[in-house]
């Protein structure tokens, strides 16, 4: 008996070395790839946001009717100072003689560390909607990566001037490239943290960049109410993994909200880890895992309540936008609540913001924005018609699909 418990002991403890080896491989293997010597601040640094400081051919995933270049330009982060930020620009191979229309696209989100740009990522253009279609139109795109993001951060994730500067200044930049002939027609579509980022563009344009002409706002799942967005979606494993990137930030730009006053002192060491890895390839399978170990939440208290919960509340995106705004929602989206989307729109439409509101039935916060979405032809054709700059309604319209 005495042999027996001895070979089961040795058994088992065998088994907690090869898994915790297992994990180590894994914890390894599936950290990010760091981004090359392109994302690096160069010392003839521009003293002026907007401005191109690289640009270089970029060929990964880009649909064959298109060219595409990668590009780093000066923006300011959020406490003034200049700081370089990185953007894919695609453009027709096939271009008109008149100066092509523009669509900014705002990403939704990948990652907090430097390594989760969409243009380090294996597949640079996920859950970008209606992109070949884009491309038939003539339109150029340009695609933000964000500061901090391919470049030093810290990453302003969630904080709408943050994210808003990053976009209007990729904009400035394309202005300035060599043989990509552009008009001063933009219309700017953002998905989930993009969503957020294209309201907030809206938003500051005329104040931050009064040189860039908005024509419209596409805004779709957008992550509007952030304190119900991080309290609905609090213990499940998405929002975990979304509140480390959130916690990160928000502490890393406002000095008011303190880590540690928030998080668990258990979940620290995993929710740093948690921070610095992308919601993209297996490193999202990785990520996953990780929050079956934090508990059943690795907030020590509310999130909504205190300096976090304030400067949440400052980043919902509830300010007057001059330009046309367009919200779709994935009315099975699990992410961002229908209801609180609902709840948000009703708020802008009773403040005066005239927003036309487009539900889609069946589908969720992904599939919202994917190949077969009815949202395809929706967002192309309300573009079509921004971009000719055809008069909106002025009052709030719905519609459901």
């Amino acid at each position: 008996m005495k042999r027996w418990l001895s070979f089961l002991v040795k058994l088992l403890a065998g088994a907690v070395l090869l898994a915790l080896a297992v994990i180590a491989v894994l914890w390894w293997v599936t950290k990010p790839a760091r981004p090359d010597d392109f994302y690096l601040r160069s010392p003839e640094f521009p003293a002026s946001p907007g401005k191109i400081v690289k640009i270089e051919p970029f060929a990964r995933m880009v649909p064959a009717t298109a060219n595409g270049w990668r590009l780093l330009y000066s923006t300011t982060r959020f406490d003034g100072s200049m700081a370089p930020a990185s953007a894919i620009v695609l453009a027709p191979k096939e271009r008109k003689a008149e100066p092509a229309n523009v669509i900014a696209w705002t990403h939704g989100t990948t990652g907090f560390d430097p390594a989760c740009a969409p243009s380090v990522l294996d597949e640079p253009f996920a859950n970008v909607p209606a992109l070949e279609e884009a491309l038939a139109e003539g339109w150029v795109i340009v695609a933000t990566d964000y500061i901090g993001l391919g470049t030093e951060g810290p990453h302003p994730y969630l904080i709408g001037e943050g994210q808003a500067r990053s976009a209007l200044d990729s904009i400035r930049a394309l202005k300035q490239i060599e043989n990509i002939n552009v008009s001063d027609n933009v219309v700017v579509w953002g998905h989930s943290q993009g969503g957020n980022a294209a309201l907030w563009t809206g938003i500051l344009a005329a104040s931050y960049a009064p040189d860039v002409k908005i024509n419209g706002i596409a805004a779709l799942a957008p992550a509007t109410d952030l304190p119900g967005l991080v309290k609905a979606a609090e213990k499940t494993s998405v929002g975990k993994i979304l509140s480390s990137y959130i916690i990160f930030a928000y502490s890393g730009t406002y000095p008011d909200v303190k880590f540690e006053e928030y998080i668990k002192p258990l979940a620290r060491p995993v929710v740093s880890d948690m921070s610095s890895r992308c919601l993209a390839g297996t490193e999202a399978l990785f990520l996953v895992a990780e929050t079956f170990i934090t508990g059943e939440t690795i907030f020590a208290k509310d999130p909504t309540s205190g300096p976090l919960g304030e400067r949440l509340k400052e980043n919902t995106p509830n300010r007057p936008i001059p330009a046309p705004v367009m919200i779709a929602q994935g009315l099975t989206d699990e992410l961002v609540l229908p209801e609180l989307q609902q709840a948000f729109v009703d708020e802008r439409c009773k403040a005066g913001q005239a927003v036309e509101y487009a539900r889609y039935y069946e589908r969720d916060h992904l599939t919202l924005v994917a190949k077969d979405s009815p949202l395809t032809g929706d967002l192309i054709g309300w573009t079509r018609d921004r971009q000719k700059e055809k008069a909106a309604a002025a009052t709030c319209s719905f519609s459901d699909r």
